[in-house]
């Protein structure tokens, strides 16, 4: 379990997200923004509307953990959402909006948990998980996309 300053710390880091990423890919153009420059890697582009499909997909599955017992967390197929046009568009400026108000209320339903709540738990269908694991996680899935983001535009150079 983590101890209340870690949790502070990776809530923090969840809301400078919307921050860095578009730091990184406002300056670009719509072609860096969607070169293929590293195979079998997304785009910057797919990177950052992935970013917003699946941070949003957490966030839900944070309320549905909250307010239901035990709730299934259904999967998806985030190879297939990145194929769709939406998804490899290189207009990012709604994904970044999207973020950017999504981490707003994310980190502040965070912020408002009791420390039972923490331990609320989701079903997926191939382990159990708790809402302190999805704020672990994706605090740190931004700053591997950030990563990937920079591989991708240092490939292409």
């Amino acid at each position: 379990m983590l101890t209340p300053a870690e949790r502070q710390n990776r809530i923090a880091r969840l809301r400078s997200l919307p921050d860095q990423i578009e730091a990184l890919v406002q300056p670009l153009t719509p072609a860096q923004r969607t070169a293929v420059t590293l195979p079998g890697e997304w785009t910057v582009a797919q990177n950052v509307h992935h970013l917003a499909d699946s941070h949003m997909n957490a966030y839900i599955r944070v309320r549905l953990m909250l307010t239901e017992d035990r709730p299934a967390l259904k999967p998806y197929d985030q190879d297939e959402w990145a194929k769709l046009s939406d998804a490899s568009a290189a207009d990012v400026t709604n994904s970044i909006a999207l973020l950017r108000s999504l981490h707003a209320r994310w980190c502040a339903l965070f912020e408002s948990l009791q420390d039972d709540q923490w331990s609320r738990v989701g079903v997926r269908p191939d382990k159990e998980v708790t809402v302190e694991h999805i704020l672990n996680t994706y605090a740190k899935h931004g700053e591997d996309h950030i990563d990937q983001i920079q591989r991708t535009l240092a490939a292409g150079q």
